[in-house]
Formats: structure tokens, C-alpha cells, sequence
């Protein structure tokens, strides 16, 4: 049993992701009355599961007199998720709940905020639109460029409040891909790390960044024949990778400010390969502005709430 009080919530905010489900529960003065996260991410459900999946989470949050709001964003509006809630397309203000949709196979009072997307070169984002927006809840007068770094990570040209353009990078993947199903799989055995090692990488693939498939195997030669200890070559692909992507994004951040919303460990990476560059980057955390995100939706609703 819970000794939560239910009806001193005023709404629940959810953040679903891929792989993760997280759920706030949100008192009339805005407190956090309890926290919760589960592995139910719309990856591992079909289209039938998700409410009972987020009714398991939230059951005892929600008053049984009245109805309680609900604001979601991420993959759970996705075509694959419970519901498609569309794109807004850029120049855009981060989604508000004017632009979000309820399912209609549930009597949850559940609003799904919609993502964004852009036309040219084709991109989309799917809830880091929300992290945007508890950014710019905290800096309303912020110009620059938010970068998010996670499977797909972001960078984000922001004015004016709004989502000016956005380049989405597949660096987290192409890691996992290389270090999980590559000849490569065979020198990662460890998940200790070398900072030196990484900061090296990145040098080495922005300065030559034709090269990168060359430096790739170089990683399983020098393991063979110098024997490289596992956490050096972890370090170096994932130096490797995150160089190429600096290259390629400088547009978006060189003489910018910037600020990286996101996990910690990832953060702190991208935060090193920015430094090296001259930069000097912000960190924001991205549950977080995720949070803030949701709570900036659930402002400009025009509902009333009892």
C-alpha cells in the first residue's frame, strides 16, 4: 500500500522515452509530492499496453472524485508510441498544451504534447522540444544553441524563445552499433574509461575527420598487436565518434553560447569536447528541464482544473 495522499495532487507529468517511463506527481503549489520511473519505454510495448502500463506507475496518484491532468511528452506521441501527436514544424516556440492530444481509447484526462519537426534538411525531435522548453522557463532571454546529447543527439539553434533549426547526429547509436556488434566488440570488454584517451580521439577526428573509418580500425590493430588495454579503446570510439559530430556541428556552436542538457555522464563528455575547443558550455540536467518543460505546458492550459 502507498501512503500517498492522492488528493493533495494537483496533475502528474510523464516523460516516456524509448526505453524509459517517469512520472512526477504535482501539488497545487507546484512541490513534487513523489517521483517515480519504470523500464516500460514505449520500445518494449505495443499500442494496447501503454495505459496499463502508465496506470501501474500512477494508480495511487490519481483522486478517485476528480479527474487529474496528465502532460506527457516523448516517444509516447510517436507513431509507434500510444498515440501519433504530430509535429510542429520550425520556426516554432517549444510545443504548449494548445498543441497536444488525448487518445481515444482512454477516459485518462492524458494531453500528449506533439514534437517538432523541420522541413529542410529533414529532422525531427520527439521530447527534447520539452527539455527546451524548462530551459527557456529558466532563461526566457537565452540565444544561442542547446545541445542534447543521448542516442540522437541534438543541436539546437534557439531566438527569440523559439526552435530556430535543429541537426540531429545518430552518435549514440553508431556507439552502441560498433561497440556491441563490430570487430570492434572483441577490445571493449570493460566499461572503465581513460579521459586522456578520449580527449585524443576527438582531436584526432576533427582534425582529420576523412580519416575515420582508417582510425576505426586502427582501434582493433593496436589492441592485437600493442595490446591496448579494453578502457583505451572504449575511450578512443567514443572520442572518435564525438569529434566527427563536433566537426560537423561547429556551425551550430562555434562562437555561440551554449548549453548541454543532459545525463550527467554524457554531459560531462561532450562538456570535455567543448572545452578543448575553446568553449565554455552551461550544463542543465535533462530530467530536469524536462520536468520544467512539462510544468510550462501545464501553465498555459486553459482548462479549468478542480
Amino acid at each position: 500500500m502507498s501512503d500517498l495522499d492522492s488528493q493533495n495532487v494537483s496533475w502528474v507529468a510523464v516523460d516516456w522515452g524509448t526505453t524509459r517511463l517517469r512520472v512526477w506527481a504535482v501539488g497545487r503549489d507546484g512541490e513534487i509530492i513523489a517521483r517515480r520511473e519504470s523500464d516500460r519505454g514505449m520500445s518494449t510495448l505495443e499500442r494496447a499496453e501503454f495505459e496499463p502500463a502508465l496506470r501501474n506507475l500512477i494508480f495511487d496518484m490519481m483522486p478517485p472524485n476528480r479527474e487529474t491532468p496528465i502532460i506527457a511528452c516523448g516517444m509516447v506521441g510517436s507513431r509507434q508510441g500510444w498515440t501519433d501527436a504530430g509535429y510542429v514544424s520550425t520556426p516554432c516556440a517549444p510545443p504548449s498544451i494548445a498543441r497536444s492530444v488525448t487518445p481515444a481509447d482512454t477516459n485518462l484526462r492524458l494531453h500528449i504534447l506533439s514534437g517538432v519537426k523541420q522541413e529542410k534538411p529533414a529532422d525531427v525531435m520527439r521530447g527534447e522540444e520539452t527539455q527546451i522548453a524548462g530551459y527557456l522557463r529558466e532563461q526566457p532571454d537565452f540565444d544561442g544553441v542547446v545541445c542534447l546529447p543521448g542516442t540522437h543527439t541534438k543541436w539546437v539553434h534557439i531566438s527569440a524563445g523559439e526552435i530556430v533549426s535543429f541537426q540531429t547526429y545518430m552518435t549514440g547509436e553508431l556507439f552502441s552499433m560498433l561497440s556491441d556488434q563490430s570487430v570492434l566488440r572483441h577490445s571493449m570488454v570493460t566499461d572503465a574509461w581513460d579521459d586522456n584517451a578520449f580527449a585524443d580521439a576527438i582531436n584526432d577526428a576533427m582534425a582529420r575527420p576523412v580519416s575515420f573509418a582508417a582510425h576505426l580500425f586502427s582501434l582493433r590493430a593496436d589492441s592485437l598487436i600493442n595490446d591496448v588495454p579494453p578502457e583505451m579503446v572504449r575511450s578512443r570510439l567514443s572520442g572518435l565518434l564525438i569529434g566527427l559530430e563536433l566537426a560537423a556541428a561547429r556551425p551550430y556552436w562555434l562562437g555561440r553560447n551554449v548549453t548541454i542538457v543532459g545525463r550527467k555522464d554524457l554531459a560531462r563528455l561532450y562538456l570535455l569536447g567543448l572545452q578543448a575547443q575553446g568553449m565554455s558550455p552551461d550544463l542543465a540536467d535533462y530530467a530536469d528541464m524536462a520536468l520544467l518543460g512539462l510544468t510550462a505546458a501545464y501553465e498555459t492550459r486553459t482548462e479549468t482544473v478542480t
